[in-house]
Formats: structure tokens, C-alpha cells, sequence
């Protein structure tokens, strides 16, 4: 996925001056080619990432859509206050891009973790979430979300993940898109990295992915879910917090919120370090 962000937001940023990139001493042989070719839209912001991020907000206040990239947490967690005081407050377009959501970097452990990101960004009145499931809806959401700038979250997976779709789906936040045919009354969602678990968990069922959320997103909802008798979510992320929780919230109070059943990470593996795969099958998202 990250090399698809890369490619296209080059793509897009020679059509649009405005967008820049900042990053956290990282990304080294993904985010070469944004800095060759823009070198005046691109800044190494070393590690302080607290720093990138209020960097960002402030050229973003003149005009820029800035884009700000690290691993995981770090330009999540570790920003906190200036995610939500500085951008998403002010309504700026700031894009913080999490490269190795879930457990993408589960040898390294907790501290890479981003397990928790979606309860945090979620939380932010103004914030788009875009969590794309495959290299495809990575472009999707990024053509979306330079066309509609503000406080936006992109969450990638790292990369050689593989390509569910056949083509660069239309998006837009809370919109529903389809990935798989099949039983409909009783569906798999999915946003995300765990698209590919959707699909193997399946049987039979339809699967559809949801890779542009948020607050506001919630209203659009109740008419998807209406026609379904059971809507199976999945992420790469805690149930407390997560996407679940949040299509739960969104019918809160009516018959609908019975429908739902999320199948999200064990709160377990936060005390271990294995590869992804096998994090996420002792975590309970894969089979």
C-alpha cells in the first residue's frame, strides 16, 4: 500500500502545487521519488514528530495540503494534542499518513503496534479515517481526499499486500463498497487491513469494504445496514474503540444494533511479539 501512496500522491501533486509532504526520518526507499521530484514541497522533519505535525498545521494554514508520515503510532499517539488542537480543531488540511497499521510491524512489538489508532482518530469531530483494504482503494482515497482536503487519517498496511479489486473504486465517506458477490441478508464489512480476512472468512457471503469513516460518517448507516439481517465487521484493531464500535454506534437505540457483530483483535496480543500472521490468528481476526 505505501508504494501506491507514494505513486500516486506524485501523481497528484504535479496537477496540484499545493500538496507537501513531511516526514519523520523515515520512509527511506518508499518516499524517494515525492522528494526527488518536489524537493520544494518536501521536508525531513528528523524525529520529533510533535514538531512535524504543528510544521504541518502551520503550512497548512497558508494554503498546503500536507501530508505527514511515520510508523505507526508515532504520528498518532505521539501527536496527540496537535492532531487535535492544531488541525483537526481548526478544520486544516492536514493528511496524517500511519504506514503499518495493525499489526503490519508485529515483530517489533507493542510500541509499533497501531491497534488503537482507530479510537483515537475516530474521536475527532472533523477527522476522515481512510483505512483502504487494498492497493487499489489506497488510490481511491487519496484522489478523494485531495479533493476534499482537511483533517484526514490515511492508514496503510507496508507493502505486497495484495489487490482485491479489479479497478480504483469510487469512495466517499460511509459509503459502502462492494469487493466480493454473494449472500447479502448476511454480510462480512470490512475496513482496512483485514479485507484479506473478510474474504477468507467469507463463505458465501458478500463482502464489502468501508475505506472512508468517521464522526460524521454515521448517518449514512442505517440505510445500509436496513436490508441486511447480519453484518459481520472486521478489523486489524481492538474491539474497544474500533470500527465495530463505531457502525454499533451509528444504529445505537434501534433493532439494527443487534445486527451487528464485530470480530476485532484480542486485547491478548498486546503483551506479544510474533509476525502478523501470527499475531492476527492468536488475536482472533483470521482463522
Amino acid at each position: 500500500m505505501r508504494n501506491a501512496f507514494i505513486d500516486e500522491l506524485v501523481t497528484l501533486a504535479e496537477t496540484h502545487d499545493h500538496i507537501a509532504l513531511i516526514v519523520g526520518d523515515l520512509g527511506y526507499n518508499v518516499i524517494e521519488p515525492f522528494a526527488d521530484r518536489f524537493p520544494d514541497r518536501f521536508v525531513n522533519a528528523g524525529v520529533a514528530e510533535q514538531n512535524m505535525t504543528g510544521l504541518a498545521a502551520g503550512m497548512a494554514s497558508e494554503g498546503y495540503h500536507v501530508f505527514t508520515y511515520s510508523i505507526a503510532n508515532f504520528p498518532t499517539f505521539r501527536c496527540a494534542e496537535q492532531i487535535r488542537n492544531d488541525v483537526d480543531h481548526h478544520r486544516l488540511p492536514v493528511t496524517v499518513v500511519a504506514v503499518g497499521g495493525g499489526l503490519s510491524y508485529g515483530a517489533l512489538g507493542y510500541s509499533h503496534h497501531a491497534v488503537q489508532d482507530y479510537a483515537l482518530m475516530r474521536s475527532m469531530p472533523n477527522m476522515v479515517i481512510a483505512a483502504p483494504g487494498d492497493p487499489l482503494e489506497t488510490r481511491a482515497c487519496l484522489r478523494w481526499l485531495v479533493a476534499n482536503p482537511g483533517p484526514s487519517y490515511l492508514r496503510l498496511a507496508k507493502a505486497g499486500e495484495p489487490q482485491f479489486h479489479d479497478q480504483i473504486p469510487d469512495v466517499a465517506p460511509g459509503h459502502w463498497v462492494s469487493v466480493r458477490d454473494g449472500v447479502e441478508y448476511d454480510i462480512m464489512l470490512s475496513t482496512g487491513g483485514a479485507l484479506g480476512a473478510a474474504i477468507e472468512r467469507a463463505e458465501g457471503r458478500a463482502v464489502w469494504s468501508l475505506p472512508l469513516w468517521g464522526m460524521a460518517a454515521k448517518a449514512q448507516q442505517p440505510d445500509q445496514i436496513a436490508p441486511r439481517s447480519s453484518v459481520t465487521t472486521l478489523e486489524d484493531h481492538l474491539a474497544d474503540g474500533g470500527f465495530g464500535s463505531w457502525l454499533t454506534e451509528a444504529v445505537a437505540g434501534t433493532a439494527a444494533a443487534a445486527r451487528i457483530r464485530p470480530i476485532a483483535l484480542s486485547a491478548e496480543i498486546c503483551d506479544l511479539v510474533a509476525g502478523q500472521a501470527t499475531l492476527n490468528r492468536v488475536g482472533g481476526l483470521t482463522i
